[in-house]
């Protein structure tokens, strides 16, 4: 299935196709310079395949984890494309999760003021969320995603074939990106994940959840209003990622105990139900200072007040702006009392 992103100039296609990396260069023009950006947590398979369908590729391996969105991996890159001579006409192909996507997405949007991207997500997470929209990104003296820019990739290719050699923990990683959209934007989809298998159904969510983000960015591109919706889940869950003593909890599992406190109690059983199907759910010791810290020295935060979306009823969301604090105590009473 192809899934057109529309945003005028910067309009691309999303490839959703197994066995779609083994043909890449079908459906990506790999005749130049091309530097393949992967990390060393992704099979050295997946950037070869791809590199041997191009005609002149550097692959460059950076260490798994978050750790490699740093200036100095940034910088790593763009030398790498210098000292190869990459012109305005090349490109630069990810392969690989999120963490690959905003590295190699902004070394491309930096170099020579902007050369051709292309996003091969290999993870759940990446797959359903942050390898469509554009967003490209860094961090910087501890501060998560503080330094990037929009830029849109050329074409997604998207292999549901690549999932099978990710653990299980990493499967409910990305569902936690897709139950967030559900909760939002997508009854439907919220439907699947309580009724039915979702390995069976795992293609349909990736579909339906990459429909909701493109309806989401098609309609606020650069985060002006709608696009907050897509932070659901994120203020406390980046408070609790970023949380020292909790910093062995992955991305995905942080926002689906975010996304509890700002669930209507009328519907908080169900999603903690679904969370437990997802081998989501947590019960921490919460370090509260910590947690308001991080969450609230975040470029969301606007004095002492943040823009949160809420949701009363699955499939519908309100965006509002509370004080910081009182996000903080609705976070409290909601996670402290789960058993």
């Amino acid at each position: 299935m192809t899934i057109r992103m529309n945003l005028g100039e910067d309009s691309y296609d999303i490839l959703v196709e197994r066995g779609s990396l083994a043909d890449v260069d079908k459906h990506l023009n790999l005749d130049r310079r091309v530097l393949v950006v992967t990390d060393s947590g992704v099979p050295a398979q997946y950037a070869k395949t791809v590199a041997d369908k191009c005609k002149d590729a550097v692959i460059m391996t950076v260490e798994m984890g978050e750790g490699s969105k740093s200036l100095e991996v940034f910088g790593k890159l763009l030398q790498t494309m210098l000292e190869h001579g990459f012109s305005r006409k090349d490109c630069v192909v990810a392969v690989g999760g999120g963490v690959v996507g905003d590295l190699a997405g902004f070394a491309a949007s930096a170099y020579m003021r902007g050369i051709d991207f292309y996003n091969i997500p290999t993870t759940l997470l990446s797959q359903i969320d942050s390898s469509i929209g554009g967003k490209t990104a860094i961090n910087f003296d501890g501060v998560k995603n503080i330094v990037g820019a929009f830029y849109q990739p050329k074409k997604v290719i998207i292999d549901p074939e690549l999932l099978k050699t990710l653990p299980a923990r990493q499967i409910s990683n990305g569902l936690a990106e897709a139950i967030k959209m559900s909760l939002t934007s997508d009854k439907e989809l919220f439907d699947i994940f309580e009724a039915k298998d979702i390995e069976d159904n795992i293609d349909e969510i990736i579909i339906r959840s990459l429909n909701v983000k493109k309806n989401v960015v098609e309609q606020d591109e650069k985060e002006t209003g709608l696009r907050k919706i897509l932070n659901f889940g994120h203020t406390i869950g980046h408070g609790i990622e970023s949380s020292e003593d909790l910093s062995e909890l992955y991305h995905g599992e942080c926002v689906a105990l975010g996304m509890i406190p700002m669930c209507s109690e009328e519907i908080r059983e169900r999603v903690i139900n679904v969370l437990k199907k997802c081998s989501l759910y947590r019960i921490l010791d919460y370090d509260w200072d910590r947690i308001t810290k991080a969450a609230f020295h975040d470029k969301k935060a606007d004095g002492d007040t943040v823009s949160v979306t809420t949701v009363k009823e699955v499939g519908s969301f309100e965006i509002k702006t509370m004080k910081c604090l009182d996000v903080i105590e609705l976070a409290k009473i909601s996670l402290e009392g789960l058993k």
